[in-house]
């Protein structure tokens, strides 16, 4: 075992897997310079080993132009034609500027060419949520994509998932989408520096408890570990369940972390309407209702576009005050912070989304939920 951080894991599962297959290549912005960290030998640097464009070749590690939509056509054609590309797509805001690519060719061309092709790339984008990027450089648009037929999701939260989720990636003979998020990238743990392999659709429970069960997707995950950490001071036991992919989903995974508990909160950095968190609070609510004893409840990216402003930024996204706040609220307790302002602690800085059945109506009623 070795200490690595995200981008480190990421680096060396895309080392193993050039090592490992010649059909492997790399492209995307400024791949060969190694801009982000991860085609690089020994960190960032060109040290004794060389970077990636020493060792394999601009025929394998190849920078592309600014447009994403050449970059994933180009990387689809050379997936049906026997190669296995990872592509680096840096910003997840940029993936828009290929929808035509990702929609119509990537995710349907199986299914049009009647099984005779398969279209095996791996596109990675990173969400630069949270870092004062503007509107145009800071979503989370996976929810998105897992409403696109033909097209897998990963979302993973920690140095030994993105490992393992990515030799798997490269391995699938359909396209595969991994959204890294950017407050991730400096995390570290120990992680097998042998080859492993992380199957899609096995969730993780990163945390056991008896009282409530937090859901949490990406960037959300640490938040609820947090939570669940402040929690237990309280005497409150939390369940914390990482999918690690949203397509396929650990559907059984989830309703049993749901079931355990009966009290069920849903954290996700995407935008509320539609996304990852109304889908997982839908399965729980279809297939475990009589289990649940309190209305699930979801901590999400209010429905507005994210400002440059830091102090606004920072009040939208999930975070641990909030998740803790939605697991009281399900138990029926206060914050003891809060018990001496009756209750009423305000919502400033308490990030997220904290949805009450109350507050959903009034909203809705209003209009403000846009």
């Amino acid at each position: 075992m070795t200490v690595m951080s995200y981008l480190g894991a990421i680096g060396a599962a895309q080392k193993e897997a050039m090592l490992a297959d010649d059909r492997v290549v790399i492209i995307g912005e400024d791949v060969e310079a190694n801009v982000y960290g991860t085609t690089g030998g020994a960190g960032k640097s060109r040290a004794s080993e060389g970077d990636f464009l020493q060792q394999f070749g601009r025929n394998r590690i190849r920078n592309t132009p600014i447009s994403e939509e050449v970059i994933v056509g180009a990387a689809v054609g050379a997936a049906m034609t026997g190669l296995r590309p990872i592509v680096d797509l840096s910003y997840s805001s940029f993936l828009y500027m290929a929808m035509d690519q990702f929609v119509n060719q990537a995710a349907k061309n199986r299914y049009m060419f009647g099984g005779q092709a398969s279209v095996p790339v791996v596109f990675r984008s990173a969400m630069f949520y949270g870092l004062s990027t503007g509107a145009h450089h800071s979503d989370r648009p996976y929810p998105m994509f897992m409403n696109v037929p033909g097209l897998k999701i990963v979302t993973p939260a920690y140095p030994s998932d993105a490992k393992g989720l990515l030799r798997t990636a490269v391995d699938s003979d359909d396209p595969v989408l991994i959204f890294e998020a950017c407050v991730l990238w400096g995390s570290k743990e120990e992680v097998d520096e042998n080859e492993y392999k992380i199957p899609f659709g096995v969730g993780r429970s990163v945390r056991t408890g008896t009282d409530a069960t937090v859901i949490a997707v990406s960037g959300a995950v640490p938040e609820a570990v947090a939570a669940a950490d402040t929690l237990a001071k309280e005497g409150i036991s939390v369940e914390v369940f990482d999918p690690r992919t949203l397509v396929p989903l650990d559907v059984e995974g989830i309703l049993t972390a749901a079931a355990k508990t009966g009290r069920v909160v849903v954290a996700d950095p995407a935008h509320r309407t539609c996304g990852a968190a109304a889908e997982i609070s839908a399965l729980v609510s279809e297939h475990v209702f009589d289990s649940l004893r309190a209305p699930v409840r979801r901590i999400t990216t209010p429905d507005i576009q994210i400002p440059f402003s830091p102090a606004l930024e920072k009040q939208l996204y999930p975070n641990r005050i909030a998740i803790a706040d939605a697991v009281r609220a399900s138990l029926g307790v206060i914050a003891p912070d809060a018990a001496g302002a009756n209750g009423a602690a305000g919502n400033g800085g308490r990030g997220g989304s904290v949805a009450t059945p109350g507050a959903d109506r009034e909203e809705l009623a209003t209009g403000s939920a846009r």
